[in-house]
């Protein structure tokens, strides 16, 4: 499970256009040589928890912008657009998520919950 998650989050990160240093701070600021390794041979990555975690909420807020978008340019395109609700401040999701702190990607995985399910799931 290790090994595809951390596949899906590097295409995800191709998709969105990521940097390997965006990719980092995502992933919770894993050494870079550990990084690299990684993203090399995810087959042989064991990540600790704190990673899984993170890479299960990129994953879902993935999964829900594709819900919530039709065209797959328009969700990719997202987290990048600067956003006028409050958890954003103007700033853009992206900018959000790379704060660092897992809590921010919560944050963005829940906002996107609500507003495709209206606070229900």
């Amino acid at each position: 499970m290790c090994a595809a998650g951390l596949r899906a989050f590097f295409n995800i990160g191709k998709v969105w256009g990521l940097d390997s240093g965006q990719e980092i701070i995502l992933l919770g600021c894993p050494e870079k040589a550990t990084y690299a390794r990684w993203k090399k041979d995810p087959e042989s990555a064991v990540p600790g928890r704190d990673v899984l975690e993170r890479v299960s909420y990129i994953l879902g807020i993935y999964k829900a912008l594709q819900a919530l978008f039709p065209e797959k340019s328009s969700a990719d395109a997202w987290i990048r657009k600067p956003n006028g609700a409050a958890i954003f401040g103007g700033d853009s999701a992206l900018d959000r998520m790379l704060a660092g702190n897992v809590s921010d990607l919560y944050v963005v995985r829940k906002y996107l919950d609500v507003t495709i399910y209206g606070g229900s799931r």
